[in-house]
């Protein structure tokens, strides 16, 4: 396979209602059957007048790109200082929902095609019809990438080409079936026509000749096929907005203890994580039942059976201080033991121990 990028100067300046594929081809009267045009998303955008009339400064306009970024946020990712990580109406997880303001003029916002797919359906029917070449067309922008510093172009749509090569099933050179492997190949034909477009030339189309021998008859399932599903997505939230989602979810456990015994890997990881932060000189005991309450059987080592963690508090007698202290060593490992799926019940301190507070689990 030998690939060609190839340029299309001249496009100028887009504004909402131009004609794409008329400019396109005016630009490119060279295109081929086969071809596979890459199109910035922000030309598009402007052409179906997908833009944000904003102040060109000061605090109202960073009052109203939040409001327009609220808009089109299906939900929050991560939040680091002003950035905003976020999932699009699309699925897509970009920052700040893709909206640009770069190439427009100050007192505009550019927000994404609401549907880059049908834009690309739109505009290779167009090109094939009314200026009679077959092309694939893949409607591109720019994304950050976790894990890996520096900007990518990836596809956002696509029609008449497949977006993952899928290799599964085939063998290699050396025997071995493959498993997993699903090639983004529109995703690197974006990046790839990103080299020569740039992001200051006022490129915003070029061609990849070479990829395919002929498009697809039909358009495909577009870019839409990239999108991972929520289920099968391990990082779907950042590290601070995953912690304070589980903690929420472990405060909204019922009171009251678990239908079957609680694992107990997973008491022991909760007791692991309050271990350093409670009043020193706290102890924790797990014991079986009512009448073997005491503070005996320590952790580790508990008998398989025990359904009582009791916590001990040193301070005898307690002030007030001490109390509130308790207190919030209690709630701590409440929540922590609720973070590892195991709820719990207060009851009052065992009989005849030094102990403060047991938990039913």
């Amino acid at each position: 396979m030998r690939l060609e990028i190839l340029p299309v100067p001249g496009i100028g300046h887009v504004s909402e209602g131009d004609d794409l594929a008329a400019l396109i081809a005016t630009a490119a009267p060279w295109l081929r059957d086969g071809d596979v045009l890459v199109v910035t998303s922000k030309i598009v955008s402007k052409a179906e007048g997908r833009l944000v009339d904003v102040p060109a400064d000061g605090p109202e306009r960073l009052a109203a790109r939040d409001e327009v970024l609220a808009a089109e946020t299906a939900r929050v990712v991560a939040t680091r200082g002003a950035t905003r990580i976020v999932q699009t109406h699309h699925g897509f997880v970009m920052a700040s929902a893709g909206i640009d303001a770069s190439n427009v003029d100050k007192t505009r916002l550019v927000l994404l095609p609401e549907d880059p797919d049908a834009s690309a359906r739109a505009l290779r029917a167009a090109l094939r019809e009314r200026h009679g070449v077959d092309v694939a067309v893949i409607v591109s922008d720019t994304m950050g990438r976790p894990w890996r510093n520096g900007l990518t172009d990836v596809a956002l749509g696509v029609a008449g080409m497949d977006a993952i090569r899928d290799h599964r099933g085939e063998v290699d050179p050396y025997g071995n079936e493959l498993q997993l492997t699903q090639m983004a190949v529109v995703d690197e034909l974006a990046g790839a026509g990103e080299l020569i477009k740039g992001k200051c030339d006022q490129m915003p189309v070029a061609v990849v000749r070479g990829y395919l021998t002929a498009p697809r008859p039909d358009d495909g399932v577009g870019a839409s096929a990239l999108v991972r599903d929520a289920s099968m997505d391990l990082f779907s939230l950042g590290t601070a907005e995953a912690r304070a989602a589980g903690l929420a979810a472990a405060a909204t456990l019922p009171d009251g203890p678990n239908p079957t015994p609680p694992d107990p890997a997973a008491v022991l990881r909760a007791i692991g994580t309050v271990a350093g932060v409670v009043a020193p000189g706290t102890v924790f005991s797990l014991v079986a039942d009512e009448e073997a309450r005491g503070l005996t059987s320590r952790v580790p080592g508990w008998p398989a059976e025990a359904t009582t963690l009791v916590l001990g508090s040193p301070a005898t007698p307690a002030g007030p201080p001490d109390l509130v202290r308790f207190g919030a060593d209690l709630q701590r490992l409440r929540t922590a033991l609720a973070a590892e799926g195991v709820a719990s019940l207060l009851l009052p301190p065992p009989p005849g121990t030094t102990a403060s507070a047991a938990l039913a689990l």
